[in-house]
């Protein structure tokens, strides 16, 4: 069973840490431009969530959220042909998909000269 937090304030560890569950830190904010504020203040940016049935928002959200990910209705997750990854200290590069093999991948290059 997952756990919900509210009520995080700057005195709490988990307000300062990137914490994976199954827990979920809940905010109570009056706006959707407080919480990306609130949001892109933190240090981490795996994924993100938002839940609305409005366009505008949405659009606002995918475009003004500093995360790796960005999930409109749904909870945080991946599928293998979807790259999974974060920004800022949520991790480098991407994994999944093929742009996610590809960072798990160093590229030779090898010659071969016509006097070997």
């Amino acid at each position: 069973m997952a756990a919900a937090c509210s009520g995080i304030t700057p005195e709490m560890n988990m307000y300062h840490e990137e914490v994976f569950g199954p827990v979920a830190q809940v905010w109570t904010v009056p706006s959707l431009e407080e919480a990306l504020r609130e949001a892109n203040g933190y240090p981490y940016g795996l994924g993100s969530n938002l839940w609305s049935e409005d366009e505008a928002e949405r659009e606002l959200f995918v475009r003004e959220v500093q995360s790796g990910m960005a999930f409109i209705n749904g909870n945080t997750t991946s599928y293998p042909e979807i790259p999974f990854g974060g920004v800022k200290r949520s991790g480098y590069g991407r994994e999944l998909s093929d742009l996610g093999m590809r960072e798990f991948m160093n590229a030779k290059t090898v010659w071969i000269g016509q006097d070997a």
